[in-house]
């Protein structure tokens, strides 16, 4: 049985203008899907961390309430401010785009319009940022 690349007619492998095409690259396409995706998961497993430190330092107050008052005292800085402007923030779009990725499974339509939903998740995550944040950081920088 002869190969494809030697029968007649068939495109030499040799020419590359007469190669077939083939996808050269990542599998990923870096569109709007594959984004939320990776968004979901890093703020996801952010949020994660968080709670395991906030658990760590809230239970310290039934161990050390000096030791307590040291760690939290420690949070009082621009530093931290902008930590947890950035917790909110991941809190913000990963409850946005859990609810998208909730329409997208249980709406009919959902897989349909999940690009424009997405677009959606990041305006309303965007709207509710500027609202967030600017008043937040007066409060962290001011003091």
């Amino acid at each position: 049985m002869a190969s494809p690349a030697s029968r007649p007619g068939a495109p030499s492998l040799a020419d590359p203008k007469k190669r077939p095409q083939r996808f050269a690259g990542t599998l990923y396409r870096g569109r709007e899907g594959m984004w939320s995706w990776v968004l979901h998961r890093i703020t996801g497993v952010s949020i994660y961390f968080f709670l395991l430190v906030h658990i760590l330092d809230t239970a310290l107050v039934r161990v050390s309430p000096a030791g307590y008052n040291a760690v939290i005292g420690t949070y009082k800085n621009p530093l931290m401010g902008l930590g947890e402007t950035a917790l909110v923030a991941a809190i913000v779009f990963h409850a946005l785009n859990g609810l998208r990725i909730i329409l997208i499974d249980f709406w009919s339509l959902g897989t349909k319009y999940q690009k424009i939903m997405f677009w959606i998740v990041i305006g309303l995550w965007v709207v509710l940022m500027l609202g967030f944040a600017p008043r937040h950081l007066m409060n962290v920088f001011s003091e």
